[in-house]
C-alpha cells in the first residue's frame, strides 16, 4: 500500500515537498549556527578586550596609590612632615 502511494503523482509531489522543506530547513538552521557563532566570537572579542582595560585600572590604580608616591606627594604639595616623637600622645580607654 505505502509503495502504491509512493509511485502515485500525489505520492511523489509530497514526497518531493517534503524532501525540499527538510533541505530549507537545514539551511536555515545552518545559517543560524553560523550568525550565533559570529555573534559568540564577537562577544568574546569585547570580553578580552575589556578584561584587558580592566587589568591596566589595576596597574594604574596600584602605582597611584604606592605608599613612597602618597607620602612624597603629600611632603611636597601638601608640605606634610611626621610629628616629632615629644608631640605624639597616646590615648587609652
Amino acid at each position: 500500500m505505502i509503495r502504491r502511494f509512493l509511485m502515485s503523482p500525489l505520492g511523489l509531489a509530497a514526497c518531493f515537498l517534503a524532501v525540499v522543506i527538510s533541505a530549507l530547513s537545514v539551511v536555515k538552521e545552518t545559517h543560524q549556527t553560523r550568525m550565533l557563532f559570529a555573534t559568540l566570537q564577537a562577544q568574546e572579542s569585547e570580553r578580552w578586550q575589556l578584561q584587558e582595560d580592566y587589568s591596566r585600572l589595576v596597574l594604574e590604580y596600584s602605582t597611584l596609590s604606592a605608599p613612597h608616591r602618597v607620602s612624597a606627594i603629600s611632603r611636597t604639595s601638601l608640605t606634610m612632615t611626621s610629628p616629632d616623637t615629644g608631640a605624639i600622645r597616646v590615648v587609652t580607654e
